[in-house]
């Protein structure tokens, strides 16, 4: 099995990045490989709604969102973690996943149908539940189970050495990765015994003004 994170923070080894690791020690104690998308502090192009996606399958933009659709095809579980700036999730990964959901939308098998994932908020202080809340978004809408744990899943800290002093932000993160994987092992032990996926259908499309 593999979880793949996306970490929307411009810093490798910042306060998101000391919550990823706490989570990638326990998939890895079980054998479940890891994999971090460091979005870094490069520019990254946000959705320009231009339709290409629908009739391609893929981002106009051929950049990391494209590559990162085709690792989601082989990846069990998903995780996003952002720091928090003025209340609200980096605009770097809402840029990143705003493309990387409506082109994934667009594939026959949607890539992230019927796998966990969960996001994580690090911040210093304030604004981790509306990040939180906001990175929930791109699992409802794609039929994605959510994995929770024993608190939000936020941690604070202002400067890296800060994460590990949060003692229950830390417990959290592993919480959470244990979650996660009874939920994937869950799931992988139901399609073995011939459950078969949800019927659901896309057909409706209400237009409001109309």
């Amino acid at each position: 099995m593999k979880v793949l994170f996306v970490n929307g923070s411009s810093h490798k080894n910042g306060t998101t990045m000391q919550a990823v690791k706490e989570m990638q020690k326990v998939f890895e104690s079980q054998n479940i490989e890891t994999e971090v998308i460091q979005l870094g502090n490069k520019p990254i192009q946000d959705c320009i709604q231009c339709g290409y996606c629908y009739t391609h399958a893929k981002c106009v933009f051929n950049d990391d969102v494209n590559e990162f659709i085709e690792k989601a095809k082989e990846a069990d579980g998903f995780i996003f973690a952002t720091p928090v700036y003025y209340a609200h999730p980096s605009g770097r990964i809402l840029s990143f996943l705003d493309r990387v959901f409506y082109a994934a939308g667009s594939i026959e098998e949607n890539p992230f149908k019927f796998k966990p994932g969960a996001s994580v908020a690090v911040a210093r202080r304030g604004g981790t539940t509306a990040s939180f809340d906001v990175l929930n978004k791109y699992f409802g809408i794609s039929e994605m189970p959510i994995a929770g744990s024993t608190y939000w899943n936020i941690s604070h800290g202002a400067v890296a050495e800060d994460a590990a002093k949060d003692l229950e932000g830390m417990q959290t993160m592993r919480n959470l990765a244990k979650n996660m994987i009874w939920m994937m092992r869950s799931f992988a032990l139901a399609k073995e015994n011939g459950i078969p996926y949800p019927d659901t259908k896309k057909d409706a499309h209400t237009n409001f003004i109309r």
